[in-house]
């Protein structure tokens, strides 16, 4: 429910505390995106000081993943159930304290096990955090803005953590690790003060412990698998038989759903056409996305010999647009909708990839690099923030945070399947012998590069299926609109 003391004025205008509760939760979305990519450039520098091998370094980031994409169905669930505002600020504080652990040990599995609980704190605020946003603001104009804010300060703090990195690590990797600390915080406190107090869900059935069990361990289980492997090897028994784990919790999980009163995910809200293109949009746009960003870190780094700074600031140009967009996406989306800009943001981004296959070993950087970069940040500052609006549109209160959680998941596994194929293409391109030539090794790069764009002009394909007209459609709203004024719900009907 809409907290009186912070809706907007009836002029449709937002009041200091409204901004301050968005700029709470959006330091939230952007200290995870800034955690994700600050640990990468300073892998090297953990490695030589604590000693640590590349298997294990491997898993400073997967352990995060692990984390983060394994709890996420379970994090919104916890926010419909126990309160969205407090499930919010508890795992804003342990990720506080994660943090802090993390900029502190010297032991390379308390290191891990920091990251780990990072990424599972982050698994509650991301559902939490999206979910007070759209129970605080109306559906409609409002709240697109107010998502199309919140999302573009995740792919800020994604771009600036590259940035961020490549000083820091300048002066010691445990920098990267204690810079969130400080941040997670200031916005603890200031969240205890502004944030609206939700009531618990009641009458609903109780908890879904089974579904729970089921749901949490099959998405820890498919993370875990797809991380695992390209180092185990994709046809390995162990992979195989891990897969077919996968497969059998899934079963019973939407067995249980099915049967349960108050289920984990209601199995219903996947009968809405626009709810599976936002899942399946923000799989295939998030996975493509990292996939391109690991290729061209190496090929930056390890062809051309640019440092961690000059890698960084080779993204900026990307990010820096989404970050000017922020307050204008919203205004677009109630313009065209969110079906044709998540078509044209695909066909920006596919643009892009396609411009990027023409790289060698000597790029002029303002016909090649640049325009890639400038395509790609136009594809998500369209994109990312049509997905959020579409899947939260409709949607009864109570489920927000399920809705969340799943669109959520949908992005943390999209992006971890999706590297771990790009990285197996690489790895069975790669050239054979002890020394390989720079050429040879581009050329290993190309196949992963390809995957990239198909996976992009695959989610261009599932995105444009929401442009077909539907003349079976019945007259009036064919989705329920919360919280939205008579004048609002009439726009939304005519709009989708």
């Amino acid at each position: 429910m809409t907290s009186p003391l912070i809706s907007p004025t009836s002029e449709g205008r937002w009041t200091p505390r409204l901004w301050g509760t968005l700029l709470v939760l959006c330091a939230a979305m952007f200290l995870d995106a800034l955690d994700v990519s600050m640990v990468g450039v300073a892998l090297p520098s953990i490695g030589a000081d604590l000693g640590l091998s590349t298997s294990a370094l491997q898993w400073i980031v997967s352990g995060y993943i692990l984390g983060y994409g394994g709890l996420l169905l379970l994090g919104g669930r916890a926010a419909d159930l126990l309160g969205r505002r407090q499930v919010f600020l508890v795992a804003l504080g342990v990720f506080a304290l994660a943090s802090l652990l993390g900029g502190l040990v010297d032991s390379g599995p308390l290191l891990i096990a920091s990251r780990f609980i990072k990424g599972l704190s982050a698994a509650f605020t991301a559902p939490a955090g999206l979910s007070i946003i759209t129970t605080t603001f109306p559906e409609g104009p409002l709240r697109n803005r107010a998502l199309a804010i919140y999302t573009t300060c995740g792919a800020t703090g994604y771009s600036m953590g590259l940035v961020f990195s490549g000083l820091l690590t300048e002066a010691s990797w445990r920098l990267t690790m204690l810079l969130p600390a400080p941040i997670a915080l200031i916005a603890l406190l200031v969240g205890l003060k502004l944030l609206p107090r939700t009531e618990r869900e009641r009458g609903r059935g109780g908890y879904d412990v089974p579904g729970a069990i089921l749901g949490t361990g099959s998405m820890l289980l498919l993370v875990f698998t797809v991380v695992e492997a390209p180092e185990a090897g994709w046809g390995a028994a162990r992979t195989i038989l891990s897969f077919a784990a996968v497969a059998v919790l899934l079963v019973a999980f939407v067995a249980v759903e099915r049967r349960s009163p108050s289920p984990l995910i209601r199995l219903g809200v996947l009968r809405s056409g626009p709810q599976v293109r936002a899942q399946l949009g923000a799989l295939t746009f998030v996975g493509s996305y990292i996939g391109f960003q690991f290729l061209v870190t190496l090929y930056m780094q390890q062809l051309l010999g640019w440092s961690a700074l000059h890698t960084a600031l080779a993204f900026l140009p990307a990010g820096a647009l989404v970050a000017l967009s922020a307050t204008k996406v919203g205004a677009v989306i109630d313009r065209f909708g969110t079906a044709r800009l998540m078509v044209l943001g695909f066909a920006l981004m596919v643009t892009g990839y396609v411009l990027f296959l023409r790289i060698d070993l000597d790029p002029v950087y303002a016909a090649v690099i640049l325009p890639t970069m400038l395509l790609v940040g136009s594809g998500f500052a369209l994109t990312f923030p049509s997905l959020n609006v579409q899947a939260t549109n409709g949607v009864a209160e109570h489920e927000q945070g399920m809705v969340s959680g799943l669109l959520n998941t949908s992005v943390q596994v999209g992006g971890a399947i999706f590297l771990a194929v790009v990285t197996a293409v690489v790895t069975a391109n790669s050239p054979e012998g002890p020394d390989p030539s720079p050429q040879a090794v581009l050329d290993s790069y190309r196949p992963g590069l390809v995957v990239v764009t198909l996976v992009a002009f695959v989610g261009l394909l599932i995105t444009l299926t929401g442009l077909r007209p539907r003349r079976d459609r019945p007259a009036g709203p064919s989705v329920v609109v919360a919280k939205s004024t008579p004048k609002e719900a009439e726009r939304v009907a005519v709009r989708d």
